[in-house]
């Protein structure tokens, strides 16, 4: 699926963890950003990371990492944009985004998302668990990449659902058993969920 680049979005404030680079935090003996990139790798044919700051503490994992082009923090959305522009000079036609800190995303995201995108005949596509939709867990077109700008710099928006809620997107449900496949550690006491899922995986 050569046609679609997946951007891990990485540049959170962790503020919940306490601040620093929640991705790097070790859940079975790996970084969790390690994990994510485990999952997505086999999706898509081009990674990158998106993170702003110094580049050279993501150096280990091999992949390109991409800053915001917009100024200040301006959230999720602004890395999906740094993906589209980054995937666009690469001659991708999607991408796939996901946040830094999702271990457990399921082997067919994008699979999953690319079809029901195609069924629907929408723009996005959008994973949902648990009766809940991760609107930063998505597949965009790149061609949105100029709306999405002008959106993030003229119009100031930094909701990913309501910018998702401006075409036409349908939502793909997951299941939550065994676990959420959209778990995502956000604060300390997830790290001990996070690790008895990876216990658990192993043993599978």
């Amino acid at each position: 699926m050569n046609d679609c680049m997946g951007v891990i979005l990485a540049g959170g404030l962790a503020r919940r963890m306490g601040g620093g680079d929640k991705p790097l935090v070790a859940i079975a003996g790996r970084p969790i950003l390690q994990h994510v990139i485990d999952r997505l790798k086999p999706q898509c044919g081009l990674l990158a990371i998106n993170a702003n700051g110094d580049p050279a503490r993501f150096s280990a994992f091999g992949l390109p990492v991409i800053c915001d082009s917009v100024e200040g923090f301006a959230g999720p959305l602004a890395g999906v944009l740094a993906g589209m522009d980054f995937g666009a000079g690469k001659g991708a036609a999607h991408v796939l985004s996901a946040p830094g800190d999702t271990p457990f995303l399921p082997a067919d995201l994008l699979a999953r998302l690319k079809d029901a995108r195609t069924r629907a005949g929408a723009e996005i596509a959008v994973a949902a668990s648990d009766a809940r939709t991760h609107h930063a867990v998505a597949l965009w077109p790149v061609a949105l990449r100029e709306d999405l700008r002008r959106a993030l710099v003229a119009e100031d928006e930094r909701k990913v659902s309501a910018f998702i809620a401006r075409y036409a997107n349908v939502i793909v449900e997951w299941p939550a058993q065994p676990y959420d496949p959209f778990f995502n550690v956000n604060r300390p006491e997830d790290l001990a969920c996070a690790e008895a899922i990876a216990r658990e995986e192993s043993r599978s």
